[in-house]
């Protein structure tokens, strides 16, 4: 019998959540990268015409970039969720009490998402 089953069983979703939802921003990573590749292929098809021209102009660094970050970021947040996986689970397996606390890699995170999601829209706004 695993000793304090319910912690361990919630501790082990909700590291499942987190590598679910790192999949998921690679997973749109991948498809913001396709969908740039796409628009400069058409581009280039109908580069002659006016609609080629105006596709031309959808196509940016930012696709590119975008969606190396998003695979980037999804990556960092799956390994960020196993070390805390794990260190959750050790600090279960631990006789003493521990109280919770916000961990200094928390509130960098939250500083990173934060200033990228401020970046990301100021250049939305911008562009």
């Amino acid at each position: 019998m695993i000793r304090d089953y319910a912690n361990a069983a919630a501790n082990e979703r909700t590291f499942l959540a987190w590598v679910r939802t790192g999949v998921a921003i690679i997973a749109l990573g991948v498809v913001v990268e396709r969908f740039n590749l796409f628009l400069l292929t058409i581009a280039g098809v109908v580069a002659d015409s006016e609609l080629g021209a105006r596709i031309h102009r959808f196509v940016s660094p930012a696709g590119r970039y975008g969606g190396a970050g998003l695979v980037g970021v999804g990556i960092a947040l799956i390994l960020v969720a196993t070390y805390r996986f794990l260190h959750t689970a050790r600090l279960l397996s631990e006789d003493a009490t521990h109280s919770m606390r916000a961990t200094r890699g928390s509130l960098i995170l939250l500083a990173i998402f934060v200033l990228g999601v401020a970046a990301f829209s100021a250049y939305l706004a911008i562009g």
